[in-house]
């Protein structure tokens, strides 16, 4: 499980094969296997960049229109995102909405006809203050979470489907509260006044409402509320220690709430609570983190996945015969995104790889015929061009073993040795996954190496080595990411002289600490939107991370007693120490890492005659949305690598 205080989201890859039981694609291959004799053909960042981001409804949603001619889905096919109706015979994506600013996503159809649910931000792109619009049968599109400083989002429908639930901050900035609406008038109630917790789920029938409690960032719990008793939060998750709790799914009969713990040992496990009896069963156990547990909305399908050593595992199993789904004419990658017809005898769902995005294919439950409807990778690119990656582990300085994601380009040799770059992860508390990344196979394709580093502190690996870095950020894991610097250094197929580091939101932070602490460990570093002045920025947290800021500041110190830390582990302070070049990208609109964090180390660098660039763009925020900005700013890392580290 992921923790909830990641600065960066992490896009769930799911892992499903064919005949029966879900298993990985990959097998853990030597870091150093022989490269590929046939040189690639090298692609622009436009052409990687042309490649479709596709997405389904959101999980909260109902991914198929209901006669089930289509698919809601959200696509980058524009340059922006907006949504799509998808037909499931084939054919090109029907816009549903025409957005060139602001990302708009798909989250859901209505049950009974063609109207839809929608999310974009209302504060211009990237201020993260989301609305929920819900578009029209006549196409036109009406908001109904206004309100200047509102964030909203779609929590689920109700098992009637007459009724949908909306998590609002419009009463209070500092917390969500949930409302009902109609399915038909949108008329709204308040049915819950958040005292200060995280809003998760409702059951189907509407009588339960589960909500988590963070304590600490090592402690938290989950609690039922009775929405037709006293309403009263009632602890289900009555433990002694630090124990960590969260909600998965309530099961599709309201009869019982799935939740995670990692009570039972190292990793998060997946049990069960009666709601009539609170009685607690194990559902999921496994050597891994368990991501998630959902169910089709009758509960004959239940979908659970592992988060296994950066590769996420997962499982659909029909529950009426206790085996898993079998899919025909399936390829290698990961499926992710499930979502079912009414019926319950088609899904969709995405099928991605190292070397493929995000390609969206349906399939028949009752004959397991399995059909693409749309490829995401640009047709100008050749997928045999692109790399696959390796999980590997390298010792840090005091023994500790640190796991990364390597991605070697094909023919770099001892004869002929790469430049390589450490990539950084963001959080505190984030983690680098297998998986397709633009940004990645970019590089790799011009002839870097990446390394992506999995420092202590990291989410995947067991909650003692995710409190490794606990009071301890910019330090420890800046280490462990000076030390996978050293491990490629004594790799043969890699130039010794030619090492960066780069990393986004703290990923960025520990790009500017290692130049700041380590200015001798890295030949140059790109910081995206990195933390600099951790006094200031905790003091900014937004509002509406209410109770996740609590869980921050016991992760990362409270800014009122900790500030004296807080400064000295500041790049921005110590910029006097910094000699190679930096590269700093950032959105205007960051309502996480402000601009001003970006700006003063850019000036602190040009006052210390340190060679520093900078990429601000107006129209974004915390990660960039808009094609030509990526494309932009992948050509500025290509750009600066090859100036200050390619000799």
């Amino acid at each position: 499980m992921k923790s909830t205080t990641a600065c960066m989201a992490s896009i769930l890859t799911l892992v499903m094969a064919a005949p029966l039981v879900a298993t990985p694609v990959w097998a853990e291959p030597a870091a150093q296997a022989s490269p590929t004799a046939e040189a690639p053909r090298t692609y622009s960042a436009a052409e990687f960049y042309q490649t479709r981001s596709y997405g389904m409804s959101s999980a909260a949603g109902l991914g198929f229109s209901p006669d089930g001619r289509s698919i809601l889905i959200s696509s980058d096919q524009t340059g922006v995102f907006n949504t799509y109706a998808l037909p499931v015979d084939g054919g090109e994506p029907v816009p549903l909405s025409a957005s060139t600013t602001v990302a708009t996503f798909a989250e859901s159809y209505f049950p009974q006809d063609g109207r839809v649910l929608m999310t974009a931000d209302s504060g211009g792109g990237g201020s993260e203050l989301t609305h929920v619009y819900v578009r029209e049968l006549d196409g036109t599109v009406r908001d109904l979470t206004p309100g200047e400083a509102v964030k909203a989002d779609l929590l689920g429908w109700n098992a009637a489907r007459d009724t949908f639930w909306i998590t609002s901050n419009a009463r209070d900035p500092e917390v969500f509260d949930l409302y009902a609406y109609d399915a038909d008038t949108y008329e709204s109630r308040l049915i819950f006044e958040n005292p200060g917790v995280l809003i998760a789920d409702v059951s189907p029938d509407g009588r339960w409402l589960a909500i988590d409690k963070p304590v600490t960032s090592a402690d938290s719990d989950v609690y039922l509320v009775d929405l037709q008793g006293d309403r009263e939060p009632r602890l289900v998750t009555a433990h002694e220690g630090a124990v960590a709790h969260a909600t998965y799914a309530f099961t599709p009969d309201s009869r019982q709430l799935v939740y995670g713990t990692n009570a039972h040992g190292e990793f998060w496990q997946a049990w069960t609570h009666d709601l009539a009896t609170g009685e607690k069963s194990p559902l999921i156990q496994a050597d891994w983190d368990v991501e998630f547990v959902s169910f089709s909305p009758s509960g004959r399908y239940r979908v659970s996945a592992l988060n296994a050593d950066a590769s996420t595992e997962l499982t659909l199993l029909d529950t009426s015969t206790g085996r898993p789904v079998q899919l025909a004419g399936m390829p290698g990658g990961d499926i992710g995104q499930v979502r079912y017809n009414a019926d319950e005898t088609r899904i969709a769902f995405t099928v991605s790889s190292d070397t493929s995005p995000n390609d969206v294919w349906t399939a028949d439950l009752v004959t397991g015929e399995a059909r693409r409807l749309l490829t995401a990778l640009s047709p100008a690119i050749n997928e045999a061009d692109l790399v696959e990656s390796a999980v590997i582990r390298y010792a840090a300085s005091d023994g500790t073993i640190i796991p990364g994601v390597l991605y070697r380009p094909k023919g770099a040799s001892a004869a002929n040795p790469a430049p390589a770059i450490v990539m950084v992860h963001g959080g505190p508390g984030g983690q680098s996954t297998r998986g397709y990344s633009a940004q990645v196979q970019h590089l790799v394709n011009h002839g870097y190496v990446v390394l992506a580093a999995n420092n202590r502190g990291s989410s995947g690996y067991g909650k003692t080595f995710f409190h490794m870095d606990d009071r301890a950020h910019g330090e420890a894991d800046l280490q462990d990411i000076v030390d996978a610097g050293q491990w490629l250094r004594q790799q043969d197929w890699v130039a010794d002289d030619q090492v960066a580091v780069m990393g986004g939101s703290y990923g960025g932070f520990l790009t500017a600490a290692a130049l700041a602490f380590h200015p001798e460990a890295f030949d140059a570093g790109i910081n995206i939107y990195g933390v600099t002045n951790w006094v200031r920025t905790l003091e900014s947290i937004p509002a509406w991370w209410g109770a996740q800021r609590d869980a921050l500041f016991d992760e990362m110190g409270d800014p009122a007693t900790d500030a004296k830390r807080h400064r000295r582990i500041s790049p921005l302070f110590h910029a006097a120490n910094i000699r190679r070049p930096m590269l700093v990208v950032q959105g205007a609109n960051d309502p996480r890492v402000l601009p001003v964090e970006s700006e003063e180390l850019v000036a602190a660098l040009r006052a210390n005659d340190v060679p520093v660039e900078y990429v601000l763009f107006p129209d974004e925020g915390h990660g960039f949305r808009g094609r030509e900005n990526r494309i932009t700013a992948q050509e500025a890392y290509l750009a600066f690598l090859n100036r200050y580290v390619r000799k």
